[in-house]
């Protein structure tokens, strides 16, 4: 694959999934991610891979209703993007995600002995967190780097304000008026 190839893939990612959460408004789409976009190398068609969160028959739904938004994604693709040709767009199901919740689950299984049943389909598409059992090589504390200090909230009103004095803005008050 070529990097102009590449680039126009990854402008098209992003504008398409733009375009998606922005403007199509069909409620089906739900929690809809374009996790990819592979064009062929004449740019006549590209394959819009999607992420889907959610049930079987949510994420069939929210292909069909991409697949009938497709027309219009292409279409505002055209107003916004400035090259030769627009391809068309075919939208296909990613689905790394349940491939990636299916292996957790079996390295899960693996450290507990427990017996999968791989048969079983899977209801949603992210792994459940579930808390993490404590290690012997873990520290007993989190190291320094990896704690967070909270920042404590600016009085509103006061400014504080670290720049030398000769970088700062002038006031935006009018030298003529004074206060009385």
């Amino acid at each position: 694959m070529s990097q102009r190839t590449e680039r126009v893939d990854e402008l098209l990612r992003q504008e398409i999934g733009a375009i998606v959460t922005r403007e199509v408004a069909d409620p089906r789409v739900g929690f809809a991610t374009i996790t990819s976009v592979e064009t062929t190398p004449d740019l006549r068609h590209a394959k819009v891979w999607v992420s889907v969160i959610g049930q079987p028959a949510e994420r069939d739904a929210a292909l069909a209703a991409l697949r009938h938004a497709m027309p219009f994604v292409r279409h505002e693709l055209g107003t916004r993007l400035r090259i030769k040709r627009i391809p068309d767009l075919h939208v296909h199901l990613d689905d790394t995600a349940e491939r990636g919740t299916r292996i957790l689950r079996l390295l899960a299984d693996i450290e507990t002995g427990a017996v999968s049943e791989s048969d079983v389909p899977v209801a949603e598409s992210l792994p459940t967190p579930v808390p993490r059992l404590h290690q012997p090589e873990d520290l007993d504390q989190e190291p320094p780097s990896a704690v967070r200090q909270p920042v404590p909230p600016r009085p509103r009103g006061q400014r504080t304000d670290d720049r030398p004095a000769a970088r700062r803005k002038p006031s935006r008050r009018d030298p003529r008026k004074t206060s009385r």
